[in-house]
């Protein structure tokens, strides 16, 4: 989980070395390099490129597709620090459509971490005046749809492999990122194409990491891993991009990613009660 995290932080970094681009452009290159990479291992697993419910996976991939974009485009906008910590409260959108639409029950600690995360989005936006309200918007906006296509996922569930329903969601990237470059596109100069290139393989690689060690270990063990991102995302927008962040967002983002930790550990102490 931890390489996961870090493949998907170098990533990040290179939305930024190229954030002149469109967003959509980014999109498409992200895509192709997993999408063929998904295509690549479907056919030597002998699995079927189509799935199951095509209606459920198509709209995982559309929602996918939009979240993706509005988190690229934040990335684009924002301290890269702040963006990766704000789309980290994705889980909590998540654990309330369960509740809305599943009919899963959360504990009170539960919601009481949920409002520490957004008193913590709150804080941070009150003293960071590199975040305007647009932007915050938006990586919201790409937060709750993130939250929505976990949720999707889970309503999936094992009736599909999991390389289908990365696929679904890579392949229509790849087709409507295409058709958006047709006109908007911005020529890459250089060492930019090997940026772009790039962001497709340490993607597939970051999802491939992620997925493996899930199913190595216990989610409830290695998820709260997964937060590393924001760690390593900060250090490297300060050191290669001079993203400075004073002691007071540092201790926003903390709020964001401790009651985000803390919500996690206790829907899966929850969960295996339950069980």
């Amino acid at each position: 989980m931890i390489l996961a995290t870090l493949f998907f932080t170098v990533q990040n970094m290179i939305i930024r070395q190229v954030d002149h681009m469109p967003t959509m452009q980014l999109v498409f290159f992200r895509a192709l390099g997993t999408a063929l990479c998904c295509y690549v291992l479907l056919w030597r697993g002998g699995i079927s490129v189509l799935g199951n419910n095509r209606k459920l996976l198509m709209w995982r991939a559309f929602v996918g597709l939009i979240a993706i974009s509005l988190f690229f485009r934040a990335l684009q906008i924002m301290p890269l620090g702040t963006a990766v910590s704000l789309r980290y409260l994705s889980p909590f959108f998540t654990a309330i459509l369960a509740v809305i639409f599943l009919g899963e029950k959360m504990k009170r600690l539960q919601w009481v971490f949920i409002a520490t995360a957004f008193i913590g989005v709150v804080i941070l936006k009150g003293f960071d005046s590199r975040i305007s309200i647009p932007a915050l918007m938006l990586i919201l906006a790409a937060a709750f749809l993130s939250g929505t296509v976990y949720f999707l996922i889970r309503k999936i569930g094992t009736s599909e492999h999991p390389l289908v329903v990365i696929n679904y969601f890579m392949s229509l990237s790849v087709f409507v990122g295409g058709v958006s470059c047709l006109f908007f596109w911005t020529n890459p100069i250089g060492i930019e194409w090997l940026y772009l290139i790039g962001l497709g393989l340490v993607g597939f690689v970051a999802q491939y990491y992620m997925t493996r060690s899930l199913q190595l270990h216990a989610a409830s063990t290695v998820t709260p891993f997964k937060y590393f991102e924001v760690v390593f995302t900060l250090i490297a927008g300060w050191i290669w991009f001079g993203e400075y962040q004073s002691e007071i967002q540092i201790l926003a983002i903390a709020i964001i990613v401790t009651s985000l930790v803390a919500h996690v550990l206790v829907q899966a102490r929850s969960r295996q009660r339950v069980t």
